[in-house]
C-alpha cells in the first residue's frame, strides 16, 4: 500500500520455541538429517543496514537455528532471492514480451504512456504487492499484484490507471528448492470491468487467490464532473475501455477471486456480495465459511462475511463491527459487537450495478442536521454527511455503500490505516495491522461518533483478535460461525522518536514501525510482519514468535521501499518459503534527515542502481527448515 504520510541496535537471538514436530529435510545435502524430528527453531535478528551499499539493496543477514529432538543443532543463514523486477520482460502477451508490471486494457493490449509524445512506452508499475503460491496439476504458480504506477514518464502523478496481476509459472529445483521463472502471463479482468488498485491478498485452502480493490472511488463525488473521483474513474474507463462513457465507480471496490485450471489458464470473478469498501484483503478463517477484512484508510470499519456454503463466497451475510473500548494500555483494547448489514448474492448485487444505480438513487442527503437523517463520518468524505436511505434501497446501501450504511446502523467507522490480516489456526486468533494509530482513532471532540479514544502511536500497532463461537449480533440473532471476532488488543506496539536519529528514522529502529503486510506460519508459531513506513528509512520484514513473544528482523528492503507481497508458504513440495516483494524504491528519500551517511551519495547510488520509483521486485526468503509436516493441529474446533 502506498505510504500516506511523510536502527542500529542488534536484536538478541529469538528464544527457542516449541513447535509441532515434523519430518525435516533441512539440509538436502545431508541425508542423515532427513526425517529427524524438530524440537524447536529460533530466528536470529540481522542488524539494520548502516552503509550506503547495504541501504540500497534488499537482503538478509539473519539465520535460523534448528534444534532436533536428538539434541543436535544446526544454524543456517536465510537468503533473499529475487525472481524478477516489475520492469523485466518476462510476460508473453500477444506474441511479444512485455514487462511484468505493464497493465493491459480490455482487449489485452499493453497500456501506453504517452506523457512524452515523441517517446511513447508501456506503463510499468513500480508497486508489486500480494503473492499467492499455488500448485495445479503438478505445476507451481505465483500470482502477483501490481498495485499502481506512481508517476508517468513526464514525472507527473497518474490518476485512474488500470492495475494488473500476473500469473507466473515457476520451476522448483528438487534438491535445493530454488525457484526460477518458467513463463508469465497477464490475467484478463475484462469480464469484470478491469482491476482497480489491487493491494494485499490471501490464498485459500481450495487453491485460489483472493485479491483486493483498495480505495474504492467515491460514488457520491463521482456525480460531480469537477471531482477527483470523476476524473479518476473516467480516466480508468478511457485507458481500459477506450470509452469514457463506461465509467462507473460501482464497478470497483470488490474482492476478485482468481482460479487456475489444469491447463494453467486463469479465470476471474468478483465477489460483490462481500461488500464494497477499501479492500486491503479478505482473510478466510479456518472454517472456510467466515472471512474478515482489512479496510484501509482513515475513518474505516471492520467487516465480517459469513457464507451460505463453505468455500463459496458468492452468497452470504455481511456484518460490520461496533468497537467497545476497554483499555488504552499497550495500544488499546476493546470488545466487538456485530451489526448485520444484510444478506445477498454476487448475482443480486451485480444486477443492482448493471441497472446503472447511482449514489443519489440510494440516499437522500441533507447539508445540516435534519430530522430523519443520520450524521456519519467515514473515509469516503472528509466532512460529516447527513444521509437517509431511500425506501427499498437497503440492499443497495448495504453492499454498494457498505461503510456508509454500517455507520448509519451504528458500526464504528474510526479505524485508521487498517492493513494486513493473518490467522493463527491452532490458537483461534487473528492479527490485524493498524499502520498509524492516530487521527480518527484519537479522541475526537464534537465528533458524530467517538467509540475509539486511544493515544497517538504514529508508528502503529499490530492487534490480536480473539475468535469465538456462540456469538449473537446486535439484534440478538446467532451468527452462524465458530470463528467470530469477539475482542481485540494491542500485541506489538511501535515506538515514536521525538527527533530523527542519524539515519533519518523517526520510529525506534529495533521495533516494528507502521505494520502492513502480515502472514502467519502455523508450523513455526510465527507471525511475519512487513513494514510500510516513512518512519524507518529502510523498511523491514520481522518474525514474531507468538509463544515466546520474541521479535527478530529478518529482511531489509532497499531504501525508501515498502515490504510487500508477504506470504508464508509452509509446504511447497517439501520446501518452505516466505514470499516477499518490495515496491516504490527510493520514495520520500529527499525529505529524510540523514547524517550517518552522505545523503547525496546515497541518492546517486539509488539512481545508478535500481533507480528511484522505476521498478519493484518480486522474490522470496529461503533457508527455512523444510520437510513433510506432521502436525497434530490438523483439525480445528469449528
Amino acid at each position: 500500500m502506498k505510504k500516506t504520510v511523510s536502527i542500529g541496535l542488534s536484536m538478541a537471538l529469538l528464544a527457542s520455541a516449541s513447535i509441532p514436530a515434523f519430518a525435516s529435510d533441512f539440509d538436502h545435502d545431508s541425508k542423515s538429517e532427513k526425517h529427524k524430528q524438530i524440537e524447536s527453531i529460533e530466528f536470529s535478528s540481522m542488524k539494520a543496514p548502516s552503509t550506503i551499499e547495504s541501504m540500497v539493496k534488499t537482503y538478509t543477514d539473519a539465520t535460523v537455528k534448528i534444534t532436533y529432538k536428538d539434541g543436535s543443532v544446526k544454524e543456517t543463514p536465510l537468503d533473499y532471492k529475487q525472481l524478477f523486477l516489475s520492469k523485466d520482460k518476462i510476460v508473453k502477451n500477444k506474441g511479444e514480451m512485455i514487462p511484468a508490471g505493464t497493465p493491459i486494457d480490455a482487449k489485452g493490449n499493453p497500456i501506453v504512456d504517452k506523457s512524452i509524445p515523441d517517446k511513447p512506452s508501456y506503463f510499468v508499475s513500480d508497486a508489486p504487492d500480494s503473492n499467492s503460491f499455488i500448485t495445479i496439476a503438478g505445476k507451481s504458480y505465483i500470482i502477483s499484484h501490481y498495485e499502481y504506477d506512481s508517476i508517468d514518464n513526464a514525472g507527473k502523478s497518474i490518476s485512474g490507471l488500470p492495475a494488473s496481476m500476473t500469473l507466473t509459472q515457476v520451476d522448483q529445483n528438487k534438491e535445493t528448492g530454488e525457484l526460477t521463472v518458467n513463463n508469465s502471463k497477464k490475467i484478463d479482468f475484462s469480464n469484470v470491468n478491469g482491476l482497480w488498485t489491487p493491494c494485499n491478498g490471501t490464498t485459500t485452502e481450495w487453491n485460489t487467490h483472493l485479491g483486493s480493490e483498495e480505495y474504492e472511488p467515491d460514488a457520491r463525488s463521482f456525480e460531480d464532473p469537477s471531482s477527483s473521483s470523476y476524473k479518476a474513474v473516467t480516466n480508468f474507463a478511457n485507458y481500459y475501455f477506450g470509452d469514457k462513457s463506461k465509467a462507473n465507480p460501482y464497478f470497483y471496490g470488490w474482492i476478485p477471486e482468481i482460479s487456475v485450471n489444469a491447463h494453467g489458464e486463469p479465470s476471474v470473478v468478483k465477489h460483490y456480495s462481500t461488500g464494497r469498501f477499501s479492500h486491503e484483503l479478505m482473510q478466510v478463517l479456518p472454517d472456510n465459511q467466515t472471512a474478515i477484512f482489512g479496510d484501509d484508510g482513515g475513518n474505516t470499519m471492520i467487516f465480517m462475511y459469513v457464507v451460505d456454503k463453505k468455500k463459496d463466497f458468492s452468497a452470504g451475510t455481511l456484518y460490520a463491527a461496533k468497537f467497545k473500548q476497554t483499555s488504552t494500555e499497550n495500544g488499546g483494547a476493546g470488545n466487538l459487537e456485530w451489526i448485520k448489514l444484510g444478506h445477498s448474492t454476487d448475482k443480486e448485487v451485480k444486477s443492482i450495478i448493471d441497472k446503472g444505480t447511482k449514489f443519489s438513487d440510494i440516499f437522500d442527503t441533507a447539508t445540516q442536521p435534519t430530522a430523519g437523517y443520520t450524521a456519519i463520518k467515514t473515509s469516503a468524505n472528509k466532512n460529516v454527511e447527513y444521509l437517509k436511505v431511500k425506501p427499498g434501497m437497503e440492499k443497495a446501501a448495504a453492499f454498494l455503500e457498505s461503510r456508509r450504511y454500517g455507520a448509519i446502523l451504528g458500526a464504528t467507522a474510526e479505524f485508521n490505516k487498517m492493513e494486513g490480516i493473518a490467522v493463527n489456526k491452532k490458537d483461534k486468533k487473528a492479527y490485524v495491522a493498524m499502520s498509524y494509530q492516530s487521527g480518527s482513532m484519537q479522541k475526537q471532540e464534537g465528533s458524530v461518533q467517538d467509540d475509539i479514544q486511544l493515544p497517538v502511536i504514529n508508528s502503529g500497532v499490530t492487534y490480536q483478535i480473539d475468535l469465538g463461537r456462540g456469538q449473537k449480533d446486535k439484534s440478538g440473532r446467532y451468527i452462524e460461525s465458530g470463528f467470530v471476532p469477539t475482542s481485540m488488543k494491542g500485541l506489538i506496539v511501535g515506538e515514536d522518536l521525538k527527533t530523527p536519529d542519524a539515519y533519518g528514522n523517526t520510529a525506534a529502529p529495533d521495533k516494528v514501525a507502521n505494520p502492513d503486510n502480515l502472514t502467519f506460519s502455523n508450523d513455526l508459531n510465527t507471525l511475519f510482519i512487513g513494514e510500510d513506513s516513512s518512519m524507518h528509512t529502510n523498511n523491514f520484514v520481522w518474525a514474531y514468535n507468538v509463544k515466546t513473544k520474541k521479535l527478530s528482523r529478518i529482511l531489509s528492503v532497499t531504501v525508501g521501499a515498502e515490504a510487500t507481497g508477504l506470504r508464508a508458504v509452509d509446504d511447497a513440495n517439501d520446501f518452505r518459503y516466505i514470499l516477499s516483494n518490495y515496491q516504490h524504491p527510493g520514495e520520500d528519500l529527499e525529505g529524510k534527515q540523514i547524517t550517518a551517511v552522505d545523503k547525496a551519495k546515497l541518492e546517486e547510488a539509488m539512481k545508478q542502481g535500481i533507480g528511484i520509483q522505476e521498478t519493484g521486485g518480486v522474490g522470496y526468503i529461503s533457508g527455512l527448515p523444510s520437510g513433510d509436516i506432521k502436525s497434530k493441529y490438523n483439525r480445528f474446533d469449528k
